[in-house]
């Protein structure tokens, strides 16, 4: 386990390309251009003559998340908590990402919870923390294990889990498609990953909620 654990750690060091060593705008329309030519569209018709354009825009919106620092998001803790010290568990939090395989989207919701040590997070970071790394090509598994180590080495909490359930239109749009189905994924760490009591209460708790 622990080396499955270090191999998820390694995979949050995913190198972004800086803005000297990518293509420029007008390239990356030039690219959809070619792609909508190869499935065999006219790019010159009314409907497609601004497709490029737009695409290249919505591209930096749905892939934002590489502008972001998630440690600089959660830079900010309160030590004020009253004493608290039980579960920290934000639900429910929507995302839409894309598969770096196929570039086509995951949809689905995070469930995120920690155990406070002296300091608790604005309740919002969190949702910020999944969002930017969800806007980023990804795998669940590696957008598991990205939530709840940076949260683990930014907080320092006694422990963090974090569960994904999600659809992949990869298998519901193209191949199997098998619509309909979701991928669940957990990552654990810190109390959470040695106590089998706690990943008991964490799931306790999402099956009361969800109920």
């Amino acid at each position: 386990m622990d080396a499955i654990i270090k191999k998820l750690k390694q995979s949050e060091t995913r190198r972004v390309l800086p803005q000297s060593e990518r293509p420029t705008r007008k390239e990356a329309e030039a690219a959809v251009t070619t792609l909508l030519k190869w499935i065999g569209e006219d790019v010159e018709r009314e409907g497609l003559v601004d497709t490029p354009s737009r695409v290249a825009k919505a591209y930096g919106e749905l892939f934002s998340g590489y502008e972001q620092d998630p440690v600089e998001v959660l830079g900010r803790t309160f030590e004020e908590a009253g004493g608290y010290d039980d579960m920290v568990l934000v639900k429910d939090i929507s995302f839409h990402s894309h598969c770096e395989h196929h570039l086509v989207p995951i949809i689905g919701k995070a469930h995120v919870a920690y155990l406070p040590d002296n300091r608790v997070l604005g309740l919002s970071k969190i949702a910020r923390v999944v969002e930017i790394f969800a806007r980023r090509l990804q795998i669940q598994e590696n957008m598991t294990a990205q939530i709840a180590h940076t949260i683990d080495s930014t907080l320092k909490p006694r422990g963090v889990a974090v569960m994904i359930e999600a659809e992949h239109m990869c298998m519901a749009m193209r191949g199997i498609r098998a619509q309909g189905t979701s991928t669940i994924t957990t990552c654990y760490t810190g109390d959470f990953h040695n106590d089998p009591n706690e990943q008991a209460s964490f799931l306790t708790l999402l099956r009361m909620e969800n109920d």
